[in-house]
C-alpha cells in the first residue's frame, strides 16, 4: 500500500614514504589564496584556506579494535565498491586481505605507496590477458601532495563469499557464516539493480578528498584483478558537519538520532557484535546498504510545510514538529491545534523512531549521490517518460543484527512511510564488517582466515 500524505495549509617523482602533502606544502596552492583575496578579504580567505589545510594534513586512526570509517566523523566524499572473488582457495582470500591491510593503512597515513601485486595461481579471472606488460607496482600517484585527508577504509564480506546462491560452500568457511548476514527480503517499492547490488568483498573509502578516496580504492583494487574483480563502485558526498547535522538533498538535516555524528550511548548493544554470533565477528558489525532515488522533481513541488508533514521535522532548524530545536526528543504524542498528532502517523521520524521499533537502533552513515539524469518512468500521471535526477541518498546502516534493526523497521517503512512516495530503492547488499586489525602485522579477516 502507498500512503498518503497528510493535507496541510501552506608532481610525477616518487619518494618512497613521503607524505602525499609534500607538495602542496612546497607553495602550490599560494597563488589561488592571494588571487581571492581581494574580493573576499585576507583574513577570510586565510582561514578558508587553513580549515582545507587542516583537513587535508588530518588523519584518522586506521589500527583499533574496531574498523574506522564507521563511528568516525563523517567526511565530505565516499567511494564505495563491492568485488567479485574469482578463486575457491581460502589462502587467495587471505593473501588478498593481508595485502589490502597493509596498503589501506600506508594510504590512510598519507603515504606514497608502492602496490603489491599478487598473482594467485588458481584464480579463473584474467584481468591482464590482453596486456603487454605486467602491471607495475608503482603508486598512480593521482593523489600525490594532497595529504591523508582524514582517509578512512572499511573491508566487509557478503554471504555469497560463504556460500553460493545455491548454498553450496565456496571456501570452506560456510559453517562460519554469521545467522545474521542474512538475505535481505523484498520490499515494498523495491526496484533493485542486480549490478550494482551484493558482492563477495566490500570495500569503502571515505575522505575529505574525492581525489584521495578514489585513489585509495583504485590503488587497493589493483593488487589482485585475477582473484577479485570490481563488481560495482559508487561516489558520495556530504557537506561538512562541522556546521551541524548535514542535510541531504531533499534539505532535511540527516542524521540527528542514532548517526555516527549522534551515535547512541550503549554502542556494544546496539552496534558491535558480540558473543551471540561467531567468535571471529566480535567486535565487528553488520552493514546494510542502500542506494535510494529521490524523485526532487515532485519533491520540489511541495511547498515546505507539506514536505515537513512527510518527514515529520521542521525544514530549517531540524526539529520535531511540535517542538523548537533539532535535539529535543520526539513525542508522539503529542497533539497539533487541530487534535491530531503533532507528527503525522505516516511520517518518516515516527515510522522510523526507536520507540514504534521495539527499541532498534541502527547507526546510520549517510551520504549524497548524483549520478547524472537518466530517463526515468514518473510515478504520477500522466505516467510520462521524462528526464530526471538519478540523485538520492546513499543509506549505510551499522548494526549489531539485521534481522532485528532494519530488517521489521524498513518493512514497515515500505509500507506506510508517506517519504515512500519520493523515493526508490534501486540498490542493496548486507555485509559483515569483521573487527579491526589491532596493528602492524594484524590484518583484517585475521580472525576468519588466519
Amino acid at each position: 500500500m502507498t500512503a498518503e500524505i497528510p493535507e496541510v495549509s501552506g608532481d610525477t617523482g616518487r619518494e618512497p614514504g613521503l607524505g602525499r602533502r609534500s607538495l602542496l606544502l612546497r607553495g602550490g596552492l599560494a597563488v589561488g589564496v592571494g588571487a581571492v583575496a581581494g574580493g573576499l578579504g585576507v583574513g577570510v580567505a586565510e582561514r578558508a584556506s587553513a580549515a582545507d589545510t587542516d583537513s587535508l594534513s588530518a588523519t584518522e586512526p586506521f589500527w583499533g579494535a574496531h574498523q574506522s570509517g564507521i563511528v568516525t566523523n563523517t567526511q565530505q566524499h565516499t567511494v564505495l565498491a563491492a568485488f567479485d572473488l574469482n578463486t575457491s582457495e581460502k589462502s587467495d582470500v587471505a593473501t588478498l586481505l593481508k595485502s589490502w591491510t597493509q596498503l589501506a593503512a600506508e594510504i590512510a597515513a598519507g603515504q606514497t605507496v608502492t602496490v603489491p601485486i599478487y598473482a594467485s595461481t588458481s584464480a579463473t579471472g584474467d584481468a591482464y590477458a590482453d596486456a603487454t606488460d605486467a602491471s607495475t607496482t608503482d603508486d598512480s600517484l593521482e593523489a600525490y601532495g594532497l595529504g591523508p585527508a582524514r582517509l578512512t577504509l572499511t573491508v566487509g564480506f557478503g554471504r555469497s563469499m560463504f556460500v553460493d546462491s545455491s548454498g553450496a560452500d565456496r571456501l570452506g568457511i560456510s559453517h562460519q557464516l554469521p545467522a545474521a548476514l542474512a538475505v535481505l527480503p523484498h520490499f515494498s517499492g523495491d526496484q533493485l539493480t542486480a549490478a550494482d547490488s551484493d558482492g563477495d568483498l566490500y570495500l569503502q573509502a571515505c575522505a575529505d578528498d574525492p581525489q584521495v578516496a578514489f585513489h585509495a580504492v583504485r590503488s587497493i583494487a589493483r593488487i589482485a584483478q585475477d582473484v577479485a574483480t570490481l563488481r560495482w563502485t559508487q561516489l558520495g558526498f556530504s557537506p561538512s558537519n562541522t556546521g551541524g547535522t548535514p542535510r541531504n538533498l531533499m534539505g532535511f538535516k540527516d542524521g540527528t538520532i542514532n548517526s555516527n555524528a549522534h551515535p547512541p550511548t550503549d554502542l556494544d548493544t546496539v552496534l558491535w557484535a558480540g558473543s551471540e554470533g561467531p567468535a571471529w565477528m566480535r567486535g565487528g558489525s553488520y552493514l546494510v546498504y542502500r542506494r535510494i532515488r529521490m524523485a526532487l522533481e515532485h519533491w520540489d513541488r511541495l511547498a515546505p510545510t507539506q514536505q515537513e508533514q512527510v518527514i515529520g521535522r521542521q525544514k530549517l532548524n531540524g526539529a520535531p514538529l511540535g517542538a523548537s530545536s533539532e535535539f529535543d526528543a520526539l513525542d508522539l504524542t503529542a497533539k497539533g491545534s487541530n487534535g491530531q498528532p503533532a507528527i503525522p502517523t505516516t511520517a518518516h521520524v515516527r515510522l522510523a523512531a526507536p520507540q514504534e521499533n521495539d527499541g532498534a537502533v541502527i547507526v546510520r552513515r549517510a551520504f549524497s549521490y548524483n549520478n547524472g539524469t537518466t530517463p526515468f518512468v514518473e510515478r504520477w500521471p500522466p505516467w510520462r517518460q521524462a528526464l530526471e535526477y538519478d540523485a538520492g541518498l546513499l543509506f549505510l546502516g551499522y548494526q549489531k543484527d539485521p534481522r532485528t534493526a532494519f530488517v521489521p523497521m524498513f518493512t514497515k517503512m515500505a509500507e506506510y512511510d508517506a517519504l515512500a512516495q519520493f523515493t526508490t530503492h534501486t540498490a542493496s547488499a548486507v555485509f559483515a564488517i569483521p573487527p579491526g586489525a589491532t596493528g602492524p602485522g594484524d590484518w583484517v579477516g585475521r580472525t576468519l582466515f588466519g
